[in-house]
């Protein structure tokens, strides 16, 4: 068991906290050692016929002994009832062995936290954007087919790809999320082009994307961005389809002028949001 600080969720924003950290906390090694990529972690903990998990996305900076590890995000957890102990160690052993076959290695030190100053209040400016999540479908099938060394390859064409479309309809990149990022535009129109963009230009590679859109505001304090709105445009994507972008009906209300065609894709669930949200499918 290893002390580690945790990013937590209060009523006034994020604060720290401090837990404990079990012997199989996890990073994932794709690109590990590539300076500003995202990936996730994992830790796994049985307490008699209960299992603990708890994940999140952490950022990667600097490489090989001197890069450090940030949560980007607050974690993720879930408990596991068994019922008995054996059914716990069973159940243990599988979620040990699937994220070692997704290539996860054991995390050496702490993932650490940048701490905020206690007056963080005071720094918080609002932002109003178009926020795009763009991930690759079926990434880890494709990266196993390929094997590690090609995969690199093909994912430094794929970021390649992103940010020159990004940078011709200046989108800004907010961060890398494992296999996607995260985008913000100033208008809706230009995230939709982008979208159709990247989805044409990494078609090249092989590779198949999903892109979720949606506009609205958020918090700002120096380089960091956070808020509901940046949920909201994971949980559109998740819900696209190979190949397809969606957007929110906050994007379509914006663009009644803009030419592009949309279809209705009906009224979602969207996990973790409040409140049911009508999403469409981008035509052109």
């Amino acid at each position: 068991m290893y002390d580690y600080a945790l990013l937590l969720i209060g009523p006034n924003g994020l604060s720290i906290g401090r837990t404990q950290m079990p012997k199989f906390l996890r990073i994932g090694v794709h690109q590990s050692n590539v300076s500003g990529y995202t990936s996730k972690a994992w830790w796994l903990r049985r307490v008699g016929s209960t299992v603990f998990l708890k994940w999140g996305a952490v950022e990667v900076h600097g490489v090989g002994d001197g890069r450090k590890i940030y949560w980007t995000l607050p974690p993720r957890a879930k408990t596991i009832r068994c019922g008995t102990v054996q059914r716990a160690k069973d159940y243990a052993k599988t979620a040990i062995a699937r994220r070692r076959n997704h290539r996860y290695e054991p995390l050496a030190g702490n993932i650490a936290i940048r701490r905020r100053p206690a007056d963080r209040g005071a720094e918080l400016e609002q932002a109003l954007a178009t926020i795009l999540f763009v991930d690759i479908v079926r990434s880890t099938e494709k990266a196993a087919r390929l094997g590690d060394s090609r995969w690199t390859q093909v994912m430094n064409h794929y970021y390649a790809a992103v940010r020159r479309e990004l940078k011709t309809l200046r989108g800004k990149e907010v961060v890398t999320t494992g296999d996607g990022l995260l985008a913000t535009f100033a208008a809706p129109a230009a995230g939709v082009r982008c979208a159709t963009a990247i989805r044409e230009a990494v078609r090249t590679l092989g590779l198949e994307i999903r892109v979720g859109l949606h506009a609205g505001e958020y918090k700002v304090s120096g380089a960091e961005v956070f808020g509901l709105a940046f949920h909201i445009g994971a949980r559109v994507a998740a819900k696209a389809r190979a190949g397809e972008v969606l957007v929110s009906s906050a994007v379509k209300d914006l663009m009644s002028q803009s030419g592009i065609r949309f279809k209705d894709r009906g009224v979602h669930q969207l996990k973790g949001v409040p409140k049911r949200w009508r999403l469409y499918r981008v035509e052109r």
